[in-house]
């Protein structure tokens, strides 16, 4: 039963002013909001909470200032600037989330009632469907969303959970019970930015916890960010020094939510594949039976049997959208010896514009006589590829064996072929799929 009894209800009313977690509708000023409290109708009426509308609710994550950070603000004025209209709730659970680590974490599941408790009295007060709701939580707040949805009386889900870069430490190899998972709402989807370990330490979780889990640049460490700087910090001021060390790469899955929202002719599209290797190698561009599907806010809500893991590159500010190119390169001729880890530059001439000295990212050694394949990002959209060149920028053991040569497409007859023989090339744009 989704209500409860009346003597639940009124006991739910006595507990109200217990309760620690403070529901603050956004209203449309700079961190400006009006605190909802439950079972207290006037409070929408004041706030002006529509009851016609979705509710979008950000929740925080572990507070060590115990004051509301800005991106909160940031996400909530940029959901707010979309052009379906919306309630925006911040769930305010500082009183809980200032504390050591350890009791943060216990206390995710305090939160996680409170908030069930709050869209149980919307749906009984104002008739407001659970459905319409979308949960974005970020560290521990992706948990503390995970608890609200499985804790919410009755057989059906909320609509939506976003977990931007779920916390790590406790919840890693947990039961889908004890953290956020594909049960906690009818579609959950997950953003990774800082899975990288150091001496067993990640500070967000590295397994899937969604219906679609996706790894920008891996989702170890993101570009822009300095690693070393967080460790030694780390080493210097104990968990305390991870605060601001730690903030780049984690609080990257903040900005490349807001991002979704705010460029929207800027969306990135992210790739299924089993790891990030095989994605380096430009393997998984395909978007073929829902292969591929968008990071953020515009993301395609389905529900695969299984959490399906996207890896995508982003580059290192707003906005963060590449284009992602898949190249094979099939070389005719034999290489003897050991295989070798050619450098290779290569500039592209584009339909719009063009892209010039661009680094091969090869993963194995070439030994001849095979298809290469390797994946390459562009900030910019060249159009249409109608020419390519490659450099070879070999060591002084090959300078004067490998020499510069050049492929167009297609290959001419007569051209000048040197020790390395290139039969084709073949180009495949993940953003339009052409090849």
């Amino acid at each position: 039963e989704v209500l409860g009894s009346q003597s639940e209800h009124t006991a739910t009313k006595k507990h109200q002013q217990n309760l620690k977690t403070k529901f603050r509708l956004y209203t449309d000023t700079a961190e400006s909001s009006c605190q909802i409290f439950v079972n207290q109708l006037e409070t929408l009426d004041k706030c002006s909470f529509n009851a016609s509308l979705p509710l979008v609710m950000i929740v925080h994550g572990w507070s060590v200032d115990g004051i509301l950070e800005s991106w909160i603000w940031k996400m909530a004025a940029a959901l707010k600037s979309q052009p379906n209209q919306m309630n925006v709730i911040i769930a305010d659970w500082l009183t809980l989330a200032h504390q050591h680590y350890p009791i943060a974490v216990q206390n995710t599941r305090t939160t996680g009632r409170e908030i069930a408790q709050l869209l149980e009295w919307l749906e009984e007060s104002v008739q407001f469907s659970r459905s319409n709701v979308h949960l974005i939580g970020y560290s521990l707040g992706a948990h503390v969303s995970g608890f609200a949805g499985s804790f919410i009386n009755g057989t059906k889900k909320i609509g939506r959970i976003t977990g931007l870069d779920p916390a790590g430490p406790l919840f890693e190899g947990m039961s889908p019970t004890d953290r956020l998972s594909p049960d906690d709402a009818n579609f959950v989807d997950a953003i990774h930015t800082f899975t990288k370990q150091h001496m067993g330490l990640s500070v967000g979780i590295k397994q899937p916890v969604a219906h679609f889990d996706f790894y920008p640049n891996g989702g170890t460490f993101q570009p822009g960010c300095h690693i070393l700087h967080v460790y030694n910090h780390i080493a210097q001021y104990g968990i305390t020094g991870i605060t601001q060390t730690v903030k780049c790469a984690h609080e990257r899955s903040v900005h490349l939510f807001i991002d979704s929202l705010l460029h929207k002719d800027k969306q990135s599209t992210a790739y299924w594949c089993n790891d990030i290797n095989t994605f380096n190698k430009g393997l998984c561009l395909s978007c073929r039976n829902n292969r591929c599907n968008t990071l953020g806010y515009n993301i395609r809500e389905e529900r695969p049997p299984k959490s399906r893991r996207l890896f995508l590159k982003t580059r290192a500010h707003m906005p963060f959208k590449v284009y992602h190119y898949q190249f094979k390169i099939h070389i005719i001729n034999e290489i003897h010896g050991k295989p070798i880890n050619p450098a290779f530059t290569m500039s592209l001439a584009g339909t719009k514009e063009d892209a010039k000295n661009l680094h091969i990212p090869l993963v194995e050694g070439i030994i001849g006589n095979q298809t290469y394949s390797f994946l390459i990002t562009l900030d910019t959209d060249i159009g249409d590829v109608i020419m390519i060149k490659l450099k070879w920028e070999g060591t002084p053991v090959w300078e004067n064996i490998w020499d510069t040569f050049q492929t167009i497409i297609p290959w001419t007859k007569g051209t000048h072929r040197p020790g390395l023989i290139v039969k084709a090339i073949r180009v495949k744009a993940g953003e339009t799929q052409q090849k």
